[in-house]
């Protein structure tokens, strides 16, 4: 009985710190998507050079995209004639920080931990650009004596397959806020619920659970630390919001700090449904640059986070901003965020299906 009310404390603390920033962070990337024409970010990615690198990674820093959605935009900017390095490292920003994420990781963790994530982020993506306009540059299509005709071109088709993005046609029947709305609450939240949901779930039982003496088993063999991290978050799915919470559930139990950053940065920006897309769309010299980008990088910046912390003499568990006492506006943060994740998640069971 204990555990279960400590595991409640814990699950309420993570929803008050975390509400609050989801919700305003899902708003304001519903006014990006409005904002950015999906055509402005297509335009700038064709080039295979550093710049479009650049331009891809920057693109993808705020872009209102979770990292089930990246995927078909991914392979939408690729067809449309975006350079390999340029969509991998779009493929690699976009996931690990957004709108919602950043304010989330705001939250949290404070903003001089927000800033280091968004910037290692940026780092790690236009690593893995460069290195693949490099090493895996796109073959030109070569010219025979036997080419004889041209392919057609592909006639405009739905931007993806779901109707997460493909919503234009209804932009003209509903008010800017009303379409702002709708895709915060409607498509961002929902794509999310169930990643988001068991985040939470899993960073208050992280909390609870693991061994109260795991920071003196971490403290003898700290590289262990890192090795077990990296081997969760490759293969696992988990979007950048979702992952904040667990991140927290393993500082506050003991891990340090850049043991957290490096699930934070691998976690979002890899699993096993984006690795099989990556090796089919990118081929497979590609897909081991991103993934030994991403290892790397984040091992690299872990291990300096956690210098920095040393040399600096500060507690990682004190950046960890969980409130006990929430204020009204904070617990209705809450309250709407877990309703909302509630819907969702009930409107996908089969027990709704089953009931409409």
């Amino acid at each position: 009985m204990e555990y279960i009310t400590l595991f409640i404390d814990a699950l309420i603390n993570l929803s008050n710190s975390m509400a609050i920033y989801i919700l305003f962070g899902l708003v304001f990337a519903g006014i990006l998507h409005e904002l950015v024409p999906e055509s402005l970010v297509t335009k700038h990615l064709g080039n295979e050079n550093i710049w479009s690198v650049v331009k891809s990674t920057i693109f993808g820093i705020p872009l209102p995209v979770c990292s089930c959605g990246v995927i078909p935009l991914a392979t939408s900017i690729k067809k449309s004639g975006a350079s390999k390095g340029a969509t991998l490292s779009f493929l690699i920003s976009t996931p690990i920080t957004g709108v919602d994420s950043i304010m989330a990781t705001y939250g949290i963790f404070g903003w001089i931990f927000t800033a280091y994530r968004a910037v290692t982020s940026m780092i790690i993506a236009m690593i893995a650009g460069i290195l693949t306009n490099i090493f895996d540059k796109d073959e030109p299509v070569k010219k025979t004596m036997f080419t004889t005709f041209k392919p057609k071109p592909e006639t405009s088709s739905s931007c993806c397959s779901d109707s997460s993005c493909c919503d234009s046609d209804s932009k003209n029947e509903n008010s800017f806020s009303e379409r702002v709305f709708a895709y915060a609450f409607g498509t961002l939240l929902k794509d999310i619920a169930k990643p988001l949901f068991w985040g939470l779930i899993l960073g208050a039982l992280i909390t609870v659970f693991i061994p109260k003496n795991l920071s003196t088993i971490l403290i003898d063999y700290a590289w262990l630390s890192y090795v077990i991290v990296i081997i969760i978050a490759v293969p696992m799915y988990v979007c950048a919001t979702a992952s904040l919470p667990i991140a927290a559930g393993l500082m506050l139990s003991g891990v340090s700090a850049g043991a957290a950053f490096v699930f934070l940065s691998a976690g979002p920006a890899t699993n096993t449904v984006t690795i099989g897309v990556v090796k089919k769309m990118l081929g497979t010299r590609s897909l081991y640059i991103y993934l030994g980008s991403i290892i790397i990088g984040s091992i690299i910046f872990g291990l300096a986070l956690d210098y920095i912390f040393t040399a600096s003499d500060i507690d990682p568990k004190a950046l960890i901003h969980l409130h006990e006492e929430a204020g009204i506006l904070v617990q209705l943060s809450s309250i709407l965020l877990w309703s909302s994740l509630g819907w969702f998640i009930l409107k996908d069971s089969s027990l709704y299906n089953l009931v409409k």
